[in-house]
């Protein structure tokens, strides 16, 4: 699943391409009856043709387009979601196509002669078309690159939760963002093991895991995300972090740090993969 990093590749690369633009016309697949949340597509396409997109911003996993009008257009990729620009025509007409026609689930055609193409595999991607944003992600936790989010709020979350620690990071009404990629890595990269409950973590070690989720998502933007298998960027290529994780996916392969396989094992029902001499 697209996580904070990779969403957020997608925001500022669309950014450029898309502020000031018009929705000219939507086009949402019949293949698709779940993309579309609270309307009809129908409804959501009609509503949406005519709006000029003023702001991209992000919200945990969440993409905000705020409309003229007064309206948001949220996007959530979910599992194999991806958001792609393609250019306006070259002047001799000729346009790239979306990476996979097969996949494609809906169409925004722009006044400039761009498209915003919605391309998803196992349909699970979920659209909405709101005046209250809150309405759909007014319960989320802070964003762990905010300023808000600093290591007292992170002792705050930590303190009265008796779940796996992991559990607490990946719960996106504590810290939004955050996934199973990412999770892991931040767990590695502060030397915490991923099932010990949250409570149970010292000041210093919640401190250390507040550094380490900043550390670990700041390396992941700068490679643009992790492609391990359908994630891509607004202009449909992967990302580079898969080929930097310390642990994600390593099973059975020798810790960078000290040699140790790495494990995987079970934590809140979720593929869990740590050191366990480095993470005791």
């Amino acid at each position: 699943m697209p996580e904070l990093p990779e969403v957020e590749t997608i925001r500022r690369d669309l950014t450029s391409r898309i502020i000031g633009r018009t929705v000219v016309e939507a086009w949402v697949s019949p293949d698709a009856p779940r993309l579309v949340q609270d309307e009809t597509p129908e409804s959501f396409c009609r509503r949406l043709a005519g709006r000029t997109i003023e702001e991209l911003d992000r919200r945990g996993k969440y993409l905000l387009l705020r409309l003229a009008g007064g309206l948001t257009w949220i996007v959530h990729l979910r599992m194999t979601g991806g958001l792609i620009h393609l250019p306006p025509p070259k002047a001799d007409g000729a346009r790239n196509g979306c990476r996979d026609e097969r996949f494609l689930r809906a169409r925004f055609r722009l006044d400039d002669g761009g498209e915003l193409c919605y391309v998803d595999l196992r349909k699970l991607g979920t659209m909405w078309l709101v005046e209250d944003e809150s309405s759909v992600v007014g319960k989320l936790g802070p964003e762990p690159l905010g300023e808000a989010f600093d290591p007292q709020e992170m002792r705050r979350l930590l303190a009265k939760r008796a779940a796996p620690v992991k559990s607490v990071l990946m719960d996106q009404r504590a810290i939004a963002g955050i996934g199973n990629i990412y999770a892991d890595e931040s767990l590695f990269e502060a030397r915490i093991r991923p099932a010990k409950a949250a409570r149970r973590l010292s000041r210093v070690a919640a401190e250390r895991l507040h550094w380490a989720i900043r550390k670990v998502l700041v390396e992941a933007l700068g490679n643009r995300g992790s492609s391990f298998r359908d994630y891509v960027d607004a202009e449909g290529e992967q990302g580079m972090h898969q080929l930097r994780v310390k642990v994600f996916r390593r099973t059975g392969e020798p810790c960078y740090v000290c040699g140790t396989a790495i494990r995987r094992i079970k934590v809140g029902g979720r593929s869990t993969h740590y050191c366990p001499r480095c993470q005791r």
